[in-house]
């Protein structure tokens, strides 16, 4: 099988799926410079209110394909800072569904999701300091935000890897599943997630990942969403809500 990204949309939830089985689905430069023009239709479909991160099989990804890294010049970590902020920047909510090794830039692509669920077992690790590599600014800055500074200069500076116990504790990920549970849990959680209101969703998530200049833009999409109307009328009248803003 050939190193790809795919993607399918079930119930308005579109799943990507990193995959590279003869290599624990390490990314190549190939993956890295397709993942943004994967997001960019996905960003803007109506029939999409939520993304899902995951690995093929039963590890999530062990990082960079190291054999790549061998080639002269920086590109593999330019396209892989470039995939992260288009990930980053996906307007809807996004989870990684981790299982396995969540290595290098596998932590890379986790920690630009909104949400990681992660299943018992799994191994979590930021390894630059391994092979003399410089980790980006913006991917240092985001890991430091998740984890806070120390526990990120610890897994910078150690290249250690840890368990799902500290990375839960960390707030490296938000939930840690019993072995065969991830993936029933995810789906239960998305179907939350796509039966609740885009438009606080996005507005949460600009908010929250520090860009707070567009109130007056979200005051005014709520005015013309019909959005508040339908939650409060569901509310009063004991139904579910059927919202219809999208991006």
């Amino acid at each position: 099988m050939e190193p790809q990204l795919t993607v399918g949309v079930v119930d308005e939830v579109a799943t990507l799926v990193i995959a590279n089985p003869a290599k624990r689905n390490a990314m190549t430069a190939g993956m890295w410079r397709s993942l943004p023009g994967l997001l960019a239709p996905l960003a803007t479909d109506p029939a999409v209110r939520a993304l899902v991160l995951t690995g093929a099989g039963e590890t999530f990804c062990a990082g960079a394909d190291i054999s790549t890294l061998r080639e002269p010049g920086d590109e593999q970590q330019t396209l892989a800072v470039l995939a992260e902020e288009a990930l980053a920047a996906f307007p809807k909510p996004t989870l990684a569904a981790i299982r396995g090794f969540c290595v290098g830039g596998g932590s890379q692509l986790a920690a630009a999701c909104d949400l990681r669920f992660a299943e018992e077992g799994t191994r979590f690790g930021v390894t630059p300091a391994k092979l003399g590599i410089v980790y980006p600014a913006s991917s240092t800055r985001r890991l430091a935000s998740l984890v806070g500074p120390s526990t990120a200069k610890h897994l910078l500076f150690s290249g250690e890897l840890i368990d799902t116990g500290r990375a839960l504790r960390t707030g490296l990920v938000d939930e840690v599943l019993p072995v065969g549970a991830l993936d029933e849990r995810v789906a239960e959680y998305t179907r939350t997630l796509v039966s609740r209101s885009l438009l606080t969703q996005a507005a949460a998530k600009e908010f929250t990942d520090g860009r707070t200049d567009r109130d007056a833009h979200w005051a005014e999409q709520a005015r013309g969403s019909g959005d508040t109307a339908e939650g409060v009328a569901a509310f009063l009248e004991r139904r579910p809500p059927c919202f219809t803003y999208g991006l």
